[in-house]
């Protein structure tokens, strides 16, 4: 049976368990201290006793990935490369071998122990079989191999698993992105059929907004799958989009909670569920996102015939450079202009393919602006909702700032900004559509 993007079933599903399966995804903060760790341990294991199986993915201690990136840009500013991969790996070797340690010892304590036996296994990306492609810092997974993962739970073990990795058909190392954690707890979750998923943050779920950039931030019961993938593509941190999109295809439930408290988090769920959150169905916009990490390219002087927007994104693409918000203006005097924005982490890569380009556009001047934000609102309301975007516009001039860029779908509308006035946009759009009052 196939998942999605390639991911495969390459065992009959375990016979019906006592409770549940479930899959629980332990992000940086919630293992970013021994304390923390020791938390997450009796957690399992307090899970595990309530007649659940549980498997955990974990992700590098809090702030140990920035380090790492940090050291390897020290030598290459844009370090993608199988080596960098190995190296950034190496936190979650670290964060899972802590993790497991710790349920064993506690397992040790609680007199769940038998000479010679575990409560617990760390498990590195290779070990399970998550065969990626060799995109190194952005692989795709393709398939998960859940014979080991199957017999350890069967076993009453807890496996302790690696996020943000897997390994090529060369047998490297590779990553798949910041927030990579996600896609891999959700991955391994749809391989084994979990019942549930649930996603341990420092907040305690998906907000209205970031409330870091706004006090009246609301969490929200219930959102659709639709709504987090644009949430996540445009800015939101809380959730990886690509973790969404396997979700969604299978339909596995996704519970964004904290890992500080047993609060009731945020659910998950498909469109037509949202009734079942109260008010939230009728609400135009869900939320709204903003991404204060974007760089505009423009291209001048670019001839006007067909194919010429294929020669310059095709290499972009070939390079994993995500792209959006793409605007051509109206030939003049036989030349294009084309805009695009790329987020901050690809710009010095974006800009290395569009150096590559001037041997086929010897005339192509390269612009790029950096110091702009990205400011979204999201809903599955607005695809009934006439003017919501003429309002979000409204809302903006009122506060004086300025659009360089606009980008929409179906349930969103995106414009681009100065950096500075990112907090004042995402105060005012969150006000002027009343997600405050949500609850």
């Amino acid at each position: 049976m196939k998942l999605n993007n390639g991911l495969q079933r390459v065992m009959a599903p375990c016979k019906k368990r006592p409770m549940a399966l479930i899959v629980q995804k332990f992000g940086g903060t919630s293992v970013g201290t021994i304390e923390r760790i020791r938390h997450v341990a009796r957690w399992a294991l307090d899970s595990q006793a309530r007649g659940d199986d549980i498997v955990l993915v974990v992700s590098a201690m809090s702030g140990e990935t920035n380090r790492l990136v940090e050291l390897a840009t020290q030598l290459n500013p844009i370090p993608y490369s199988r080596e960098y991969d190995m190296l950034i790996a190496s936190g979650e070797q670290v964060a899972v071998g802590l993790v497991s340690l710790a349920i064993n010892t506690e397992a040790e304590k609680r007199g769940l122990l038998k000479d010679g036996s575990y409560r617990s296994r760390p498990l590195l990306g290779h070990q399970i079989g998550i065969l990626t492609d060799s995109i190194f810092s952005k692989a795709r997974i393709q398939e998960i191999n859940t014979t080991l993962l199957r017999r350890e739970i069967a076993a009453g073990v807890i496996p302790v698993i690696a996020g943000f990795q897997g390994v090529d058909p060369d047998n490297n190392i590779t990553t798949l992105g910041r927030g990579g954690s996600d896609t891999s707890a959700v991955a391994i979750a749809a391989a084994l059929g979990a019942d549930d998923c649930e996603i341990y943050t420092d907040v305690d779920g998906v907000y209205t907004t970031d409330p870091r950039m706004c006090a009246d931030a609301r969490k929200i019961a219930r959102i659709s799958y639709e709504e987090m993938m644009e949430l996540a593509s445009l800015g939101a941190k809380v959730l990886q989009i690509r973790s969404v999109e396997i979700a969604a295809k299978y339909k596995l439930p996704l519970h964004v909670r904290s890992s500080f408290n047993s609060v009731e988090g945020t659910r998950v769920v498909p469109q037509e569920m949202l009734g079942q959150a109260g008010v939230m169905e009728q609400v135009v916009v869900a939320g709204v996102a903003a991404d204060v990490g974007q760089v505009k390219f423009t291209l001048q002087n670019l001839p006007e015939r067909p194919g010429v927007a294929a020669a310059i994104f095709g290499p972009l693409s070939a390079s994993a450079i995500v792209v959006d918000v793409i605007v051509q203006d109206v030939p003049s005097n036989g030349l294009l202009t084309i805009s695009f924005t790329v987020g901050k982490g690809d710009h010095l890569k974006a800009r290395q393919v569009l150096e590559t380009l001037k041997t086929t556009f010897a005339q192509m001047k390269i612009v790029e602006e950096a110091d702009l934000a990205k400011v979204s609102i999201v809903g599955v309301g607005m695809q009934n909702h006439p003017g919501v975007a003429s309002k979000m516009f409204t809302l903006l001039a009122e506060k004086s700032i300025s659009i360089k860029l606009i980008t929409t779908s179906e349930i969103k509308v995106s414009c681009l900004i100065d950096a500075a006035q990112a907090k004042a946009a995402v105060e005012c759009l969150h006000r002027g559509f009343e997600l405050h009052r949500v609850e």
